[in-house]
Order: structure tokens, then sequence, then C-alpha cells
């Protein structure tokens, strides 16, 4: 069993989907959690989901792609836990708003803003944290199976995506010395909000569960265990990996 007690994990866009289940994984495991979202409607429905399973969860409001906020937000979840032990840098926004030969800069840079910047400066803030607590952690950037398989139509999205991965290698070697793990985390084809609009079109989901193994979509749900595993203190020799949930997709 993995034992979280004692532990605090900040997760972006926890107020759903596989954000959500993640928390909700991390808090049934003995851990705290503080969600970070946009809208406060959905962290406080998050936080009361949390309470419900006994866990101890808070909840700030944080566009991820505002440094001030980034910065404002730690400083609050350090105050209201004490502490921190790590982060999932999850929140993230669709991608191409137009196939890629009409795609605007503009467009282009929203998408990256979120899935990117946002990440760098999650990550970034948590690591200061963790340095300076000497206590070590682990580290989450949620990428997609869209770094391996070729998001065509989606090239912003999968882009930003494949990036995370080359971070993620990055400050896993960078931040070994001070015993900080860092992991990606590429999950496959999941019911959330961000991708209602394919699982809502039968031709879509009819293609893609044909291509997974499994023959079906996850649920946020199925993504607790995998949340408490990322988190795990125990796990020391763990870092700079992909792990892959997809039902089978990417190699199939």
């Amino acid at each position: 069993m993995i034992d979280l007690s004692g532990k605090v994990f900040v997760i972006t866009g926890g107020n759903g989907g596989i954000g959500l289940g993640m928390a909700e994984g991390i808090v049934l495991s003995g851990g705290e959690v503080a969600v970070w979202g946009r809208n406060q409607d959905k962290n406080a429905h998050a936080v009361d989901t949390l309470k419900g399973l006994g866990g101890h969860a808070t909840s700030r409001v944080c566009d991820v792609s505002d440094e001030e906020q980034v910065i404002e937000s730690m400083k609050a979840t350090v105050a209201d836990h004490g502490h921190i032990d790590g982060l999932f840098a999850n929140a993230g926004r669709g991608g191409n708003k137009a196939p890629f030969l009409e795609l605007e800069l503009e467009d282009w840079r929203a998408v990256m803003e979120v899935n990117l910047d946002g990440v760098f400066l999650t990550l970034r803030e948590a690591g200061r944290q963790l340095v300076a607590q000497g206590t070590g952690g682990s580290l989450v950037a949620v990428s997609s199976t869209s770094a391996i398989h070729g998001a065509a139509g989606n090239e912003a999205y999968g882009t930003a995506k494949t990036a995370l991965n080359g971070l993620v290698r990055a400050l896993a070697v960078g931040w070994a010395r001070y015993n900080i793990r860092v992991n990606s985390l590429l999950p496959g084809w999941t019911i959330t909000e961000l991708a209602s609009g394919g699982y809502e079109n039968d031709k879509f989901r009819e293609a893609t569960v044909k291509r997974t193994p499994v023959r079906r979509w996850a649920d946020p749900a199925e993504f607790r265990q995998v949340g408490a595993f990322l988190a795990d203190p125990s796990l020391t020799y763990h870092t700079g990996q992909e792990v892959c949930v997809d039902g089978g997709y990417t190699v199939f």
C-alpha cells in the first residue's frame, strides 16, 4: 500500500478529469491536496469531493499562464499546508482552432502559453520550494500520447506535449542532486471535458476504440492509482521517465 500520510501535493487543473482522479488517489492514500484551477466553482466542488473521501484539501484560483498568479498561489499553498512534497503540472487546454496552414501565430502561442509556459512556471516554483525545504519530492508533468503518435490537425497541442517530455528529462538530471524526482505522465484517450468533442463524435470514438487494445476510453478515476504511484516517496530511483497509461494505444 502507498502511504502518503503527511505529504502535500499541488495539482494544477485538479478540479476535474484526470487531475481530479489523481487528487482522489492521493487523498485515499493519506495525502493532502492543493487544487489549482481557474474556475472557483469547480475548485470548490473538487475540494468537497476530496473531503468526502476523508482527505484534506484546499484550492486556489490560478491561471498557470500568469506568472504572478503561480508565484502567489505557491506562497499561499505553503502557508495553508506548511510545505509541499510535489506538484502535478496537469492544467492544459485544447489545441488548434484551424488547420495548420490557416493557423494564426496568436492561436499557436495561446496553446503554448498554457500547455508549455504554464508547466515551466509551475515546475519552476515547485522546484524552488522543494530546494529551499531540502526535503526532495516528486514533480510530474502531464504530457499526452500525442507526443508519440503524431497529432495531425492538433499540431500546437502535440508540440507542447512533446516539449514537456524534454523538459522533464532535463530537470530529472539537473535536480536529482536535490532528491527531486521528475517524471511525465502520458494519458491515452480519457473521458474528460477537454476531450468531450472527440468522445461524443461517434465516428472518431469508434476509430480510437478499435485501435486501443482494451477497446474503450479510460475513466478519470482510473488515474487514482497512477497519481498515488507517481507521488510515492519510496520510489527514490524512479525519475526522468515517460509513464504511458493508454490501454495499449501507442503500441498497437
